[in-house]
């Protein structure tokens, strides 16, 4: 259990290194990319892909949507501020005019939605509904739409001068994102409370909603001293990140930042080679499941872990919180001592590797499907010709390049 807290300190130094990635974590996203890169090496889809990515890898785009939060707080006219994708002008522009067109906001009634809305969908977790069963949580703005508005795009359902300003190119550089995001389970179920009691909204309960665990503490029994008393770390950042840094190798407490860094990027290439060299089990949906339809049976999948994420924990000291311009469900998740034996951090961490495996492969299918039949024009470069990005490199001890909702 000591590699969660000495992946926390490297949690904390990514921060220092990068302070605008976000989380699955950008390791986690880059795992999904970089598994997809792997599997559509050197075929016409991969083609497609990075002709429209103007070689951006899957694994480099699979954090874009996160990157972009960033401009939030100034805008996106300051053109040095970070995110700056210098080297790939076109695709830098259209990812602006997204977020213009997608301008943060928690008004629901808002004309203009919310980039942010698109990360993510709230169903309630308490009786594990199907996506389609409620609409509490639900909206057209969610990640299951915007998963099927995207592929739409691709496939010229829908125009690129599409209000929402998505692109070609910035759908693949989404799908990339939301893929990943949709296989996270707390950005697809959410509790509700009603005092301190979850409750049922769908049912005519009403309740507030713990956002995903984004508003709730979380404590845990099985782990350090260190581990157990640490403040500020929220349920949904525990999936987001340690989550999937519990699947990489421990490190010593004492190792430098750098060289944590360079350790975790061989391990994470490590991880992709070998996850893309397998395929996960119950991956495929059924042959008759439309494309525009996957998004929504990933979420009727994923919500009974949802579920579970939230009952094998027991939440105290709930209350009504307002934040910004919102009230929430706010406090605290502590750890049960189930009957399997199994301590939440290990339960968590075998889950996210499960999910992280099977969206690296659907998200590979779902782009080599939707291109399939679609031409696609390369990007416009300040180079003649544009090479197709290689996949990742293998994992070897002789070359490794390192690099909310």
């Amino acid at each position: 259990m000591n590699r969660f807290v000495r992946q926390s300190v490297f949690v904390a130094a990514m921060a220092t290194i990068a302070s605008s990635l976000l989380a699955y974590g950008p390791t986690g996203h880059e795992i999904v990319g970089g598994i997809a890169d792997k599997i559509v090496a050197n075929t016409a889809a991969g083609e497609k892909i990075y002709a429209l990515t103007d070689g951006i890898t899957l694994e480099k785009a699979a954090v874009m949507a996160d990157e972009i939060k960033s401009w939030d707080k100034n805008g996106v006219d300051d053109v040095g501020a970070f995110p700056h994708y210098a080297n790939h002008p076109r695709i830098d522009e259209q990812l602006r005019e997204f977020w213009r067109a997608n301008q943060p906001t928690h008004d629901p009634n808002s004309p203009m939605p919310s980039h942010h809305w698109f990360h993510y969908t709230d169903v309630p977790v308490l009786n594990a509904h199907k996506y389609s069963e409620g609409k509490t949580g639900r909206s057209q703005w969610d990640i299951v739409h915007m998963i099927s508005y995207c592929v739409s795009i691709l496939r010229g359902e829908i125009g690129e001068d599409n209000p929402r300003k998505i692109t070609k190119a910035v759908a693949v550089i989404l799908l990339a994102h939301y893929v990943g995001d949709i296989h996270q389970p707390l950005h697809v179920g959410a509790e509700y409370f009603n005092d301190a009691h979850p409750v049922d909204p769908d049912k005519g309960e009403a309740g507030i909603e713990d956002e995903g665990g984004n508003t709730i503490a979380l404590r845990l029994y099985h782990g350090t001293a260190e581990e157990m008393a640490k403040r500020g770390l929220k349920l949904h950042g525990f999936w987001d990140n340690e989550a999937v840094l519990a699947n990489l190798p421990d490190l010593p407490p004492a190792t430098l930042k750098e060289e944590r860094y360079q350790a975790i990027e061989k391990a994470k290439y490590r991880l992709i080679q070998q996850l893309a060299g397998t395929q996960p089990a119950d991956w495929r949906l059924p042959t008759n499941v439309p494309l525009k339809n996957y998004a929504e049976v990933w979420a009727d999948e994923i919500l009974p872990v949802a579920r579970e994420a939230h009952e094998r924990l027991e939440f105290t000291h709930m209350h009504p919180q307002f934040e910004e311009d919102r009230t929430v469900a706010a406090g605290t998740a502590v750890e049960k001592n189930d009957l399997d034996h199994v301590a939440y951090a290990d339960w968590v961490a075998k889950i996210a590797r499960e999910e992280l495996h099977k969206a690296g492969w659907r998200l590979a299918d779902l782009l080599t499907q939707t291109l399939s039949a679609t031409n696609v024009s390369r990007a416009p470069t300040t180079q003649e010709t544009v090479t197709p990005a290689p996949a990742p490199p293998a994992a070897t001890s002789d070359s490794l390049s390192p690099d909310d909702k």
